[in-house]
């Protein structure tokens, strides 16, 4: 059974997370999403150790221009914990998307998001070695991080 708890981070829901298919790589599609790649949204609360290697999940499939490495990227993004599921950052809270060069981000994203398409909404879980490291240089050094990403425009 799913059990819905409440994350620290004010309005976010976070549900027990459903096996979404075998080991490594990429998971398989989630089933039915209510939401629209165009409000917040919730991240399922991951159950077990957090992956050593980075989770790319297709939430929604985007069916617009394709982001490649070199590009720069309008985008809208939520990112919690792994561990206790708290919201560090989020575009949804500031009331607007922002623009990335690729290039400039965490390999974890220069890595999960080249081959999104435009609409589409992406789940990416990033070990430490792949968002800011071993614990001691940055607040969030150390963690493993989720974020959920939708994918507005690439130039």
């Amino acid at each position: 059974p799913n059990k819905a708890r409440r994350c620290r981070a004010a309005g976010l829901r976070i549900l027990s997370e459903r096996t979404l298919g075998g080991g490594g790589g990429k998971a398989t599609r989630m089933g039915s999403m209510s939401e629209s790649a165009l409000t917040k949204p919730e991240i399922e609360f991951p159950e077990g150790p957090a992956p050593t290697e980075l989770q790319i999940i297709d939430v929604i499939e985007g069916s617009g221009d394709e982001a490649q490495a070199s590009s720069t990227v309008d985008v809208h993004y939520l990112g919690v914990e792994f561990e206790s599921g708290e919201e560090f950052d989020s575009s949804w809270s500031r009331g607007e998307s922002i623009n990335f060069p690729l290039r400039s981000l965490i390999q974890g994203w220069q890595t999960g998001i080249p081959g999104m398409k435009v609409g589409g909404r992406r789940k990416l879980i990033v070990p430490p070695a792949q968002a800011y490291g071993q614990a001691g240089g940055h607040p969030l050094g150390g963690k493993t991080l989720i974020f959920v990403i939708d994918l507005l425009g690439v130039s």
